[in-house]
Order: C-alpha cells, then structure tokens, then sequence
C-alpha cells in the first residue's frame, strides 16, 4: 500500500525529497488551544469538521470496506502463499532501496522511475507525533499506542535507534484532519524552519487521492544520509487505513522509499494487498541498515553485497 500522490490508477506512494536540510528542531511550545504535548500549534483553530471533511471520512470508510470485500488490507505477516526467496529478497530490496518513484521538478513532484543511491538514518531516529486540535482522544491515545510498539519493532528488524520521543523529535508525525492540513504552513515553519516552501504547497493541497505521504530529508545529494522526516497522516481515515499508513510512511521514512509490483508479501507494493509491515518487509530493514552495506551506493555497487546478505538472512530463516 504505497501512500502519495501518483499520476495514474494508484492512491498511495511515498514522496521523497533529496534537500541540504539540518535536523528539524522539536516541537514548539504550545500555545492557548492547542492539544495536550505535542499538539499542533494554535495557528489552527479546533473547529467542528467542514463538509469537506466529513466527506472525506466517508471516502475513506467507504475505501476500506472495499479493499476488504476484494480479499486485500492483509494483516497476515507471514503468509503461506507468498514464500519470499533469496532472489525474491534481493530483487525487491534493489526495486524498493535503490530507485525513486518521483522527483522534484520545478516545484512539483511527477512520478519518474530512476536508479538513486542508498540512503538510511547514521543518527537515531526519534519519532515524534503531533495532533491537530479536532483529534479525538480516544484516537489519539491509540495512535500513540501503536506508534510504541511500532517503533520497538522498526528498532528490532532495522537493528538501529528508533524511539518514541515526547519531543525533541527528527522524524515528525503528524496526524491531521483535511481542514488542518490546509493550515498547517506556520506549524510545519515552526518544527522545520528550513522547509521549502515547495515542500510547504504540496503537503497543504495533497488532494484526497492522497491517502498520506512522507517527506524524508538528506543532508545534500552528496552526502545522501536522511537528517529529518515527515509524515502526514489523515485523521479521516477508519483504523485499519490509519495504522497502514502508520506503517509504511515511516518505514519508507527510513530508508525505503519505492513501490514495486513484484514485491509480495510486502507493504511496497501498490496493490494493496498487505495492510501491515510483513516479515518480508523487515528482512528488507535489515539489508538496508547492514553495516557492509555503505550510504551512497548504487545499485550496481550494492547488488553483490544484497545478494550475498539476501543469502545470509534466508538461510538462517529456513
């Protein structure tokens, strides 16, 4: 289930961004009507939901009642029908580590596939979530539940610092309602005080199609280590879509930012088919933040050392 925009049948990828930023500082203080820690900055008033809001809602709940009549939104992580090989492991992690989807192009994002360099997290990574006003508690509660224990798990598969933080965060989550999305500029500013204002239009009018997204930001296209992230996660969304979203745009956030049609079972893949992070997809963490593997390196740089790792982990598995 990918989760950006995409010019064609798919609703859901991840957009990456290549930009010379510094680490997103920590949320601001709270200001009169924002939310309990780390809500989202009074510029945004809490307000009964738009027309447009509740429109959304029902899109989305109507969506995932039919991905679930069509047998997809798998919560199976290791399913029986999708044995995973050491080819099927390899392939997919070059398909999904070391090509891009989109690019950005006189300050648009348009879907190009391309051979890119390997890019991951050096520091720890501390993920941060931020609600809008209008975010019920009881969602908010379990969203902050499920972002534990998700990210213990990212920890374990990735073999790399990754922590829920109250603040002080560089990988910022942000659950928002369509009418806070459009505007959220000032609190983006406020946590990331170099984001572009490209960065900026885009997250502000992602259209309804776009069920989420992620914004990873390296620290030059030289030096193509990920320094800060953010995800934008729709508050509109029934549970199941939530927590998918949840899942991939913060592992995409951490170094795995393509989809492929080939890449079964995992959450990689533009079908739908899988709802959850699968056991495929960390195996895939785990190539990805191997130490014989370097930041920077190409496809044809990377295969030998993937298939060699790819061999390593599928045979320890059987």
């Amino acid at each position: 289930m990918g989760k950006v925009r995409v010019l064609g049948q798919k609703a859901w990828r991840g957009l990456w961004v290549g930009a010379a930023l510094g680490l997103l500082a920590g949320c601001q203080a709270l200001g009169p009507g924002a939310t309990g820690q780390n809500g989202v900055a009074s510029s945004i008033a809490a307000t009964t939901p738009s027309a447009e809001s509740a429109l959304y809602t029902q899109y989305y709940a109507q969506t995932e009642a039919r991905l679930l009549r069509e047998g997809l939104l798998r919560q199976s992580t290791t399913p029986s029908d999708a044995p995973v090989s050491r080819r099927t492991l390899a392939r997919n992690f070059e398909a999904i580590a070391l090509y891009d989807e989109y690019a950005l192009e006189n300050g648009r994002f348009v879907a190009r596939q391309a051979p890119s360099r390997l890019r991951r997290w050096i520091d720890p990574v501390r993920i941060e979530a931020h609600f809008g006003p209008a975010t019920d508690p009881q969602k908010m509660a379990r969203d902050r539940q499920i972002l534990a224990n998700y990210t213990r798990q990212l920890s374990r598969a990735a073999r790399h610092p990754i922590d829920l933080v109250g603040s002080g965060g560089n990988f910022h989550v942000l659950f928002i309602s369509r009418d806070e999305q459009a505007e959220i500029g000032p609190y983006l500013r406020s946590i990331a005080p170099n984001i572009d204002a490209s960065i900026i239009r885009e997250i502000e009018n992602l259209p309804r199609y776009t069920f989420c997204s992620v914004y990873a930001f390296a620290r030059s296209n030289a030096q193509p280590e990920y320094r800060s992230a953010i995800a934008v996660i729709r508050t509109e969304h029934p549970d199941l879509m939530r927590t998918s979203c949840i899942h991939e745009e913060i592992a995409q956030g951490l170094g795995l930012p393509n989809d492929s049609p080939t890449a079964r079972p995992s959450i990689f893949n533009d079908d739908e088919e899988f709802a959850l992070l699968t056991a495929h997809d960390e195996l895939l963490l785990r190539v990805l933040y191997d130490p014989r593997l370097d930041i920077g390196m190409t496809p044809d740089e990377a295969r030998p050392i993937v298939e060699a790792i790819a061999a390593e982990l599928i045979d320890a598995s059987s």
